[in-house]
């Protein structure tokens, strides 16, 4: 009888051990970002707004047409470059307006996925990228994962983040979107809904992505063929004027870019130049990298606004930091025509399965005194 009542008594305790241990081992199946307008289940605030803020509006109570529920998140870009930027987006964070600075985020360790529908107003709305994570700081984010670009149709469609194998441990940056002037030049409306992390058991890792060929840095101010950000400024970066949308006799399509550099030394080095990075200030800090192993050169047009104009160097690849290029080439220096002339860089025998740095020009103000107007158009891989 003891015996009995001492495996009664066992069991007891046992019992919601068990309950508590399968509980666990189930766990949530998915963590939301936004459902309605003042849902419940909402995690994570649209506070982070950046680049031309400006240039945003946001209404999170859209009756248009929701996907779900009753609203749904309406925004409204611009593209008037209300802070000089070209782009802008908005991060959802915990707690607002938290860029690694506080304590917060969620552990969300288990989640393999986000998924979020949207919509255009009209179709053909270009969202340059969406990112999970990637908030610096002294709290960083555990993970940065990005996704696009991405064409919006006038139609509700779902689109997915893949997050497996990724580090879900500490998410204050959970979700958020960029997009350019340059994408959307007469600007965006869009709409976003149901943002949410869930757990797929069958969803497997992504891999690293070999790009297929021709892979284009610029073909034209709107194309969403473009890759690569040209945000790396470098030296005398005050003495550089950057237009991505010229329509001064483009050679193709309906823009190229310009650039004038002023060559007054602004900031003491007597020289510039601008590196097109994946993403936009990438200076190594961001495993961000494509695979373009199947290029073997890199072509573009270029042209000076008299001729005689001198580029020191063009160049691929060669960023160093945590997450270097896995190569570089150059040419240079160049004497450019006043006639658009094709150059190739190029790549037989190197290294280009992981390229952050995509295309970069310098020059200085010992060959070029006056300073120089220049133009390039269709750089691209191939």
């Amino acid at each position: 009888m003891k015996k009995l009542l001492a495996v009664l008594l066992a069991l007891t305790f046992l019992v919601p051990v068990m309950a508590v241990a399968e509980d666990k081992a189930a766990g949530p199946k998915e963590f939301v970002i936004f459902s309605d307008k003042n849902a419940k289940d909402n995690h994570y605030i649209p506070s982070g707004w950046m680049g031309d803020y400006g240039d945003i509006k946001m209404n999170d109570q859209s009756a248009d047409n929701p996907h779900g529920g009753t609203t749904s998140i309406q925004f409204v870009y611009s593209a008037k470059k209300s802070q000089t930027q070209g782009w802008a987006g908005v991060y959802w964070q915990n707690p607002a307006n938290n860029w690694g600075n506080k304590k917060g985020g969620f552990d969300l360790t288990g989640m393999t996925k986000l998924t979020f529908w949207a919509r255009g107003a009209k179709g053909g709305e270009i969202i340059q990228k969406v990112i999970v994570g990637g908030i610096k700081g002294t709290y960083p984010d555990s993970l940065v994962v990005e996704m696009g670009p991405i064409e919006l149709t006038d139609a509700w469609k779902q689109y997915t983040v893949n997050l497996v194998g990724k580090d879900l441990s500490y998410v204050n940056g959970a979700f958020g979107w960029t997009t350019t002037a340059d994408l959307n030049p007469n600007g965006a409306t869009f709409y976003l809904d149901d943002i949410k992390f869930e757990f797929d058991p069958a969803l497997k890792p992504e891999g690293k992505k070999q790009q297929a060929m021709p892979f284009y840095i610029y073909s034209d101010r709107s194309s969403i063929a473009n890759h690569f950000i040209p945000s790396g400024w470098m030296g005398d970066y005050g003495d550089i004027k950057y237009d991505g949308s010229s329509k001064e006799d483009a050679y193709l399509g309906d823009t190229c870019i310009k650039i004038i550099y002023s060559g007054k030394a602004t900031q003491g080095a007597r020289w510039a130049g601008i590196f097109w990075q994946n993403p936009a200030n990438n200076w190594g800090s961001v495993d961000a990298g494509f695979d373009l192993s199947l290029a073997t050169k890199l072509t573009f047009w270029a042209r000076g606004a008299v001729g005689g104009e001198r580029i020191e160097e063009f160049k691929v690849g060669g960023i160093m930091g945590e997450f270097s290029d896995s190569d570089s080439a150059t040419i240079g220096p160049v004497l450019l025509n006043k006639e658009w002339t094709q150059y190739t860089i190029d790549l037989k025998g190197k290294d280009a399965s992981y390229v952050i740095g995509g295309f970069c020009w310098s020059t200085n103000v010992d060959n070029n005194p006056e300073g120089a107007t220049f133009y390039l158009d269709e750089i691209k891989f191939e």
